[in-house]
């Protein structure tokens, strides 16, 4: 267990508080200007999410002020750790790479702050992050062992095949893989995803996090890949991942998924493309708790954008304890019956549709459709315990995200 941190240390912490609102975002792009000299560090980040525009440096200066606020009620910072550790479990995070961080972020502190960025400040700053920078270790290694240790579980990058290419959408394709060693894959909890490695030419390694779009099962994993118009990853894999492919693949991580048994009705909620983790879902319950009542609400561009209604329409008219409801913000003369409401989703229609006072409700989709109905959803009464969300992007200050 780590030393606790000693009273001065916090209050020399909590001190630099008022340097960081001001400045936390220069540290933050010089710590990655001086990691990033190192490639095998560099390598370990997402740089679409980097740069002067990007999110990633919102985020971890976000996550390095959150730490300085409540570095004494580290408890309120539970569920970002766990984030955090997921996403470094995915990426091959290990302890050697810890030390790299440490002299990035105290010679930024210092380079930014210059004269305030005392010697006192900057050994409490080193003693805080050691401190965090354990935890996470920690954390990090009993997943290890326990992905090591479960059936069809591993460490590392495993090798996938494509065994299979889907078009879902004008947009939207599915991969099935499965791996080249013939054993089995370890059945995820769904709502996780899995981080791959891609080589693509011209390129530093790409690393990349696609949530699992299937029910757990022994033998594949299927991803489902909106085509972004800049995505790096995302259009190398629409135009060149082929039945045969080989991939590298780190096993399932995530802190976003369905409870083992659900105890309420269940609300799925999406937008776009963010429907991924939500079919993992759909299909878990039909097949493990067929008695749970289920609102599948989904919102999507138009019919063209919109991916696996088809299947999700057959699946739900299947089992009749589970309700789908399908949002285009555009119709076509010829879209009846692929959808049911033309607009968004709102607060207002999930309290007049869904068991606003009971269910459990799963959010995934873009930042401002998730912002808009988690505040709709908190007005209308339903208590943090029962909402649960997960948006594509860097969510919190990951060490490499």
């Amino acid at each position: 267990m780590a030393r606790a941190l000693s009273e001065r240390t916090i209050a020399l912490v909590k001190a630099t508080v008022p340097a960081l609102e001001a400045h936390g975002l220069d540290i933050v792009h010089e710590m990655y200007s001086r990691m990033f000299q190192n490639p095998e560090i560099r390598d370990l980040f997402n740089q679409s999410h980097q740069g002067d525009t990007g999110s990633q440096p919102r985020a971890l200066t976000g996550a390095i002020l959150a730490y300085a606020k409540n570095i004494e009620n580290l408890g309120a910072l539970a569920a970002a750790v766990e984030r955090i550790t997921q996403k470094h479990v995915g990426l091959q995070i290990h302890p050697e790479h810890y030390p790299h961080v440490a002299e990035a972020l105290l010679g930024a502190i210092a380079h930014v702050l210059g004269d305030a960025a005392t010697e006192e400040i900057l050994n409490a700053w080193g003693e805080a992050y050691w401190f965090l920078a354990n935890i996470l270790i920690t954390r990090e290694a009993a997943i290890y062992e326990d992905l090591g240790a479960s059936k069809g579980g591993w460490n590392g990058w495993r090798a996938f095949e494509v065994v299979e290419v889907r078009p879902e959408s004008s947009v939207i394709t599915s991969f099935i893989l499965k791996p080249i060693d013939g054993g089995p894959v370890l059945r995820h909890r769904p709502g996780q995803y899995l981080t791959f490695w891609f080589d693509v030419p011209g390129h530093a390694p790409v690393k990349r996090n696609y949530s699992i779009s299937c029910a757990p099962n022994d033998e594949t994993y299927r991803i489902t890949v909106k085509r972004e118009a800049q995505g790096l990853a995302s259009g190398w894999l629409h135009d060149n991942a082929r039945p045969g492919m080989v991939l590298k693949v780190g096993a399932p991580a995530g802190d976003f998924f369905l409870s083992e048994e659900p105890q309420r009705p269940v609300v799925l909620l999406s937008g776009g493309v963010g429907l991924t983790p939500m079919v993992s879902m759909l299909e878990a319950i039909v097949a493990r708790h067929p008695e749970t009542e289920v609102h599948y609400v989904h919102g999507a561009h138009d019919a063209k954008t919109h991916a696996m209604g088809d299947y999700v329409r057959r699946l739900t008219a299947a089992h009749p304890r589970v309700r789908s409801t399908v949002f285009y913000e555009m119709i076509a003369a010829n879209d009846a019956g692929n959808f049911d409401h033309q607009g968004v989703i709102s607060g207002a229609w999930l309290s007049e549709h869904t068991p606003i006072q009971e269910a459990d409700y799963y959010l995934c989709g873009p930042r401002p459709f998730l912002r808009a109905l988690v505040l709709d959803l908190k007005t209308a009464g339903v208590s943090a315990d029962r909402i649960h969300y997960e948006f594509f992007g860097p969510a919190d200050g990951s060490l490499a995200a």
